[in-house]
């Protein structure tokens, strides 16, 4: 190879090496930064709804059930239930059945007794009438009689000295309807403890006269048993509508079911004779039936009160016997 050519190649590959050992030039990116975006939760997956779990305002209808003794166990009418599930024949309902047990929709119950809403308590001393107003009916407030110097307290009475006199003073202070005797202050007895009273309860009276057989003590017992002869009367315990009467509820024979004002019903069981009719508005201590024993083992009368379908203690809300 000639000299020129040999120097010429070793040029070129001087320089490919020089390029290639030059660092790239500094890059200045001004663009804005950009905006963090937020992160977003991660949504954990729902898990499916269990097979044949029924919704909050649904029953599923077990064996022995009937539509009667669903409304009674949920506060309902059994009419309304029917209504509710566009039941055409209320006796026929299946196991496993999903029915409703609440209204469709949310509504203020009508109030079907005498019961009042608590009205607030004015506070007034005794003898004061607000300016510019009078109750009526009231005496109008006295005038305060005007302060004088004169004194009507009894005067003390000076008399001269006198051995008579003496003797009169010295049997006054000893006569005995003058003397006081000072009597030890009565104890008071302790307080007895108060049943815890519902806020929401209202007027109930016992339904029969007779001896308590047995408490209220669920789940055995969810009300009184009260002994009677047949015949004796059944009284309403509080004013209110006849929700049901008949035998559909297996142990309480012929039974009488009322509705009260806030959301509260009685029951009456093991009647002899039932006196009124569904539907029929009857009014606190109104007979209603015939103490008897149906389905029962001895003649007595079987007394619930229930708030919301829920069985509760009737001691806390009848008068003391």
């Amino acid at each position: 190879m000639r000299p020129i050519a040999l120097v010429a190649v070793l040029g070129a590959v001087l320089l490919a090496a020089g390029c290639a050992s030059r660092s790239p030039a500094p890059v200045d990116d001004r663009r804005p930064a950009p905006t963090p975006q937020p992160r977003l939760p991660v949504l954990q997956p729902v898990p499916p709804a269990a097979p044949g779990a029924a919704a909050p305002r649904t029953y599923i209808v077990k064996r022995g059930d009937t539509l009667y003794s669903i409304a009674l166990e949920h506060g309902a009418d059994y009419r309304e239930l029917a209504l509710w599930n566009k039941l055409e024949d209320p006796t026929r309902i299946r196991v496993g059945q999903a029915l409703r047990v609440t209204a469709p929709e949310d509504r203020t119950a009508a109030r079907v007794g005498t019961a009042r809403a608590p009205r607030e308590i004015e506070a007034r001393p005794l003898g004061s009438v607000t300016p510019g107003s009078s109750s009526p009916g009231s005496a109008a407030p006295s005038q305060a009689a005007p302060e004088s110097g004169m004194r009507t307290s009894p005067k003390a009475l000076r008399l001269p000295y006198s051995e008579q006199n003496l003797a009169l003073l010295s049997r006054a202070e000893t006569r005995p309807e003058l003397r006081t005797e000072i009597k030890p202050e009565a104890k008071p007895e302790p307080a007895r403890p108060a049943v815890e009273r519902d806020p929401e309860a209202i007027d109930f009276a016992w339904p029969a006269r007779g001896k308590v057989m047995a408490a209220f003590s669920e789940p055995n017992s969810k009300g009184l048993d009260i002994a009677g002869q047949p015949g004796d009367p059944v009284l309403a315990a509080a004013s209110g509508r006849v929700m049901y009467t008949g035998t559909g509820i297996r142990g309480y024979g012929k039974l009488i079911v009322i509705k009260h004002d806030n959301n509260f019903n009685s029951v009456y069981a093991h009647n002899r004779e039932i006196l009124v009719k569904e539907g029929q508005n009857v009014t606190r201590g109104q007979r209603i039936a015939e103490l008897g024993d149906t389905d029962a083992d001895t003649p007595k009368l079987h007394f619930e009160i229930r708030k919301s379908g829920k069985p509760v203690d009737p001691a806390r809300y009848l008068p003391p016997s």
